[in-house]
C-alpha cells in the first residue's frame, strides 16, 4: 500500500511591488504622476527581484556568514573578512540601482528620497540586512556634505554615491567602544598629531559594523582636549592603501550576535591609523547628528519592511494552510490578529515617510525653521516606535505559522532575530526618549507637531475619520499637558515619564497621517481598506500617559520590599 504523506507548502512571494497597496497607493497620494510614472518602473524590477531573485538567494545563503580569516598560510597578517554571496550580489544591485546616489542626483527635487527609500523598502528584508552599510554610507554622504570639507567631498562622495560597482564605496561608522554605547563622550580613542601634520588615531572600537567598507567616520580626542563630547573630533580614515593593506588596524574578531549575523561586526584596533578631521578638531559628537539622523531614517525603514515581510509571508500561508475544516484565512480568530498587525504596519510605514519627506524637503531648503526641529524630533521618535512596532509584529507574524515558524531552514526566525536589532542599533527606545525630552525641551517641535496632527486630522471629512481625529488630539493635549506637570515635579519625574511621552507623541501623529491617507483613499480609490486600518490603530492604544508611582517602580525594579 503506497502511503502520500501530506507535505504543507511553503509561503510564496510574488513582485513585492505590484503586491504591496500600501507602497502604490501612498506613491500615488505623494507624487506627481509625471514622477511616479518615472519611478515606477525600476521600483517594479526592485519588487520583482526582491520577490524571487533575492529572496531564493536568501534561502539558499542563510548558513552562509561572514568569515574572519586573520593569518595566512605563511603567517602573515591578513584580517581578511569574507562576506555571503547574497551581500556580494546585493552591494552590486545597491550601486546600480542608487541606492545610496537617487537620494544625491537632484533629479526629482523634494520627491528624490521619496524614491530612494521606496527602492531601500523593498530591497532591505530581501538581503540580510545589507541596508546596514547603505545607511552609513548615505549618513556619511550627508555629513561630509554639510561639513563644508571641500577636499574631502571631492575625493570620497563620488564613489560613496556612484552607480557604477566598480567605483562604488561604503561607510563605516564607529563611535561605540567598552565605555558605553549610547555614552559616546567617554570615548577613550586618542588622536595624536605627526610633526608631518599627519593624525592618527589609537584606540579599541568596540562595536564596528560593515569593516569590509572603504571608508570611516569615528570619533577621537585630540590630545589635550577637555572631557566629555566637545572634546572629541569627527575623523574620516580610509581603511585600507592603495595596496589594499589595512592601515594600521587590527580586526580582532568578529562579534557573534543574535540577529544581522550577516552583517560583520568587528572589534578594531587603530594602531595609529592615519585619520583627516571632518569639521575642526572639537564637537565631533555635535558633528555627526547629521550620520545619526540619517542611520535612524534607514533603521525605521528596515522595520517597516520587516513588518511587510511577515505580512505578506503570513499571508501567503493563511491562505494555503487547511487547518479544522477551512483554510486559516477564513479563521476568525487569525483574521482578527491579521488586521491588528496589517493597522500597525501601515501607521508605522506613513510615519516612517512623512520622516522621508521631510528630509526631502529639508535638502532642498523647503521647512520652516518649526518645521526643521520637527523633522529633527522624530528622527528619533519615528525610530523608535517603529523598533518597537517591528519587533512586536515579527514576534507575531512568525506565531502564525506555528511550529514551522520556529524551523530555521523555514527562514521564518531570521526575521524575528534581525528585528530585533532594531530597537536597540542607533540609540534604545530609553534612550531616544529621552532625546525627545532634550528637543522639545530646546525648539520649538513639540509646536509643529501639533500643527501637523491637526492639519493631517483636518483632512478627514467622513464621520468615523473625524471623531478618530478628535482621539489624535486629545493624544497630544494629553502630553502637553503631563509635560508641564512633569517639569514641575523635578528631573526623576520628567525621565520616569519619558517613554509613554515620546510613544504618545508618535502614535498620535500616526493616527492623523492614517486619517489623511483614509480620507484621500476614499475619495480617489473608493477604497476602504486605510480606513478600516485607522479604525483599527485608534482602538490599539494611541494616550499611553498614565500616573505611576516612582517608588513602586524602583522597589519593584529593584525587586525590594514595599512598607505597607
Amino acid at each position: 500500500m503506497q502511503i502520500n504523506p501530506f507535505n504543507q507548502p511553503p509561503p510564496e512571494l510574488g513582485n513585492q511591488y505590484d503586491e504591496d497597496r500600501v507602497l502604490r497607493s501612498y506613491l500615488k497620494r505623494i507624487l506627481p504622476a509625471e514622477v511616479l510614472a518615472q519611478v515606477e518602473p525600476s521600483l517594479r524590477r526592485m519588487g520583482k527581484l526582491a520577490g524571487s531573485e533575492l529572496y531564493a538567494m536568501q534561502l539558499a545563503d542563510r548558513l552562509n556568514e561572514p568569515i574572519l580569516t586573520q593569518w595566512d598560510a605563511w603567517g602573515n597578517r591578513i584580517d581578511h573578512i569574507e562576506v555571503s554571496p547574497l551581500w556580494k550580489r546585493a552591494e552590486r544591485l545597491a550601486a546600480e540601482f542608487g541606492l545610496v546616489g537617487a537620494g544625491y542626483e537632484r533629479v526629482y527635487g523634494r520627491f528624490d528620497r521619496i524614491y530612494q527609500f521606496a527602492l531601500a523598502y523593498l530591497f532591505h528584508p530581501s538581503t540580510d540586512v545589507y541596508t546596514c552599510p547603505l545607511a552609513m554610507t548615505d549618513g556619511a554622504v550627508r555629513t561630509l556634505l554639510l561639513s563644508g570639507n571641500q577636499a574631502l567631498i571631492d575625493r570620497a562622495v563620488p564613489h560613496l554615491t556612484s552607480r557604477d560597482p566598480a567605483q562604488f564605496w561604503t561607510s563605516g561608522q564607529w563611535m561605540t567602544e567598552f565605555t558605553g554605547g549610547s555614552d559616546v563622550g567617554t570615548t577613550e580613542t586618542v588622536a595624536k598629531q605627526d610633526d608631518d601634520g599627519t593624525w592618527r588615531l589609537y584606540g579599541r572600537k568596540w562595536f564596528a559594523s560593515n569593516p569590509i567598507s572603504q571608508v570611516a567616520l569615528t570619533l577621537g580626542r585630540p590630545e589635550g582636549n577637555g572631557p566629555g563630547g566637545r572634546g572629541l573630533a569627527l575623523f574620516y580614515l580610509e581603511l585600507k592603501d592603495e595596496a589594499g593593506a589595512w592601515q594600521n588596524i587590527r580586526v580582532d574578531r568578529l562579534k557573534d550576535k543574535l540577529g544581522t549575523r550577516k552583517v560583520p561586526t568587528a572589534e578594531l584596533m587603530l594602531e595609529g591609523t592615519p585619520a583627516i578631521p571632518v569639521m575642526g578638531l572639537e564637537n565631533g559628537v555635535r558633528n555627526i547628528i547629521p550620520m545619526l539622523h540619517m542611520t535612524r531614517a534607514w533603521n525605521s525603514i528596515a522595520a517597516v519592511a520587516f513588518m511587510r515581510r511577515g505580512l505578506a509571508l503570513a499571508r501567503d500561508y493563511a491562505r494555503k494552510r487547511a487547518a479544522f475544516g477551512t483554510t486559516l484565512a477564513h479563521k476568525p480568530l487569525h483574521l482578527d490578529t491579521m488586521a491588528w498587525l496589517q493597522a500597525e504596519f501601515e501607521g508605522a510605514f506613513l510615519l516612517t515617510f512623512y520622516l522621508v519627506e521631510l528630509l526631502g524637503r529639508l535638502e532642498k531648503g523647503e521647512l520652516s525653521p518649526e518645521q526643521t526641529d520637527l523633522f529633527r524630533l522624530l528622527t528619533s521618535i519615528v525610530k523608535l516606535q517603529t523598533g518597537r512596532q517591528g519587533m512586536t509584529v515579527a514576534s507575531e507574524a512568525v506565531e502564525l505559522f506555528g511550529g514551522a515558524g520556529v524551523v530555521e531552514d523555514t527562514g521564518l526566525p531570521l526575521l524575528l532575530r534581525d528585528s530585533q536589532i532594531l530597537p536597540i542599533w542607533e540609540g534604545t527606545t530609553n534612550v531616544l526618549s529621552l532625546d525627545v525630552l532634550r528637543a522639545i525641551s530646546k525648539d520649538e517641535s513639540l509646536e509643529a507637531l501639533k500643527e501637523k496632527t491637526a492639519r493631517s486630522v483636518g483632512a478627514a471629512r467622513e464621520s468615523g475619520l473625524v471623531q478618530m481625529g478628535g482621539v489624535a488630539k486629545t493624544a497630544v493635549s494629553a502630553a502637553e499637558t503631563w509635560l508641564k506637570q512633569a517639569l514641575g515635579d523635578g528631573r526623576p519625574a520628567l525621565e520616569a515619564g519619558a517613554r509613554r511621552f515620546a510613544m504618545t507623541l508618535g502614535r498620535a501623529l500616526t493616527l492623523a497621517l492614517m486619517i489623511e491617507q483614509a480620507q484621500w483613499s476614499l475619495e480617489v480609490e473608493h477604497d476602504g481598506r486605510s480606513l478600516a486600518a485607522a479604525r483599527r490603530f485608534a482602538q490599539s492604544g494611541i494616550n499611553l500617559i498614565a500616573e505611576m508611582d516612582r517608588k513602586e517602580a524602583s522597589a519593584l525594579a529593584n525587586d525590594e520590599p514595599i512598607a505597607l
